[in-house]
């Protein structure tokens, strides 16, 4: 890496750090994110007293910020990753995309029929995965073009994410070679969730009582995480929208 690049990736972190920091600032205190070319000016408190609690909040915001940025910087992967997706697929189309998905999970029918020789089931759970995908990926393009960045928050990346895990949970309802690797660790992963992560508010307790996991219910369940974990991603990538804009 050449020396003109560590100043420009230097100068790139600086800034990310100082809108960020800003940010915080502005949470109590006025005129003061990208307030310095402005005509008044970042907001300067006058007293002593104002002085103290003003540089009391910006340090304590100093290591918040600091904490937070590998956030930004994952939100920068994402939203990469997530704009050569959505150009793939604008190049493409609706359409496109949804022959695209016949072709290939047609493909692994007849290879799942024919080369691997799976029974009729083999190949039901192949097709009912691939339909779960084709929908999936469908509504995940077409909400991310209505409603702008929050539908696609909401309910894009959400979509997005079922597309990549449900397929193989629905071909195990149909297949128990994939339901002998698929559920009991899927059991696992729900154990774990609810001893450690739904202890809130009783939310385990309630699901245990009311709630068997089998059948179609591990279709529910990775819904069910598919979900927030598409939120967690939209919301990393419209932050990194909002510390370093496209433009």
């Amino acid at each position: 890496m050449s020396a003109a690049n560590r100043t420009g990736l230097v100068g790139a972190i600086q800034i990310d750090l100082k809108r960020l920091h800003e940010t915080w600032m502005e949470l109590i205190y006025p005129r003061q994110l990208e307030a310095e070319q402005t005509v008044l000016g970042k907001w300067r408190p006058q007293t002593t007293g104002s002085r103290i609690a003003y540089q009391l909040w910006a340090a304590i915001g100093a290591p918040v910020v600091g904490l937070f940025y590998p956030l930004v910087l994952l939100g920068y992967v994402l939203r990469y990753q997530a704009s050569k997706i959505d150009s793939a697929a604008t190049r493409v189309g609706i359409l496109g995309v949804v022959v695209l998905s016949v072709v290939v999970w047609g493909a692994l029918s007849v290879l799942a029929q024919f080369q691997l020789e799976m029974s009729t089931t083999g190949v039901v759970a192949v097709v009912a995965a691939g339909v779960v995908a084709t929908v999936s990926a469908v509504l995940a393009i077409l909400t991310s073009r209505v409603g702008g960045r929050v539908s696609t928050v909401l309910v894009s990346y959400p979509l997005a994410i079922t597309a990549i895990f449900l397929p193989p949970v629905v071909a195990a309802l149909y297949s128990q070679q994939l339901a002998e690797v698929v559920f009991p660790r899927s059991e696992s992963l729900a154990i774990w969730l609810l001893d450690n992560v739904l202890t809130v508010a009783d939310i385990n307790t309630y699901l245990r009582e009311n709630y068997t996991l089998q059948g179609p219910a591990y279709v529910g369940m990775w819904f069910g995480i598919a979900v927030p974990i598409g939120w967690v991603l939209g919301t990393l990538v419209t932050l990194a929208n909002y510390v370093r804009p496209r433009d």
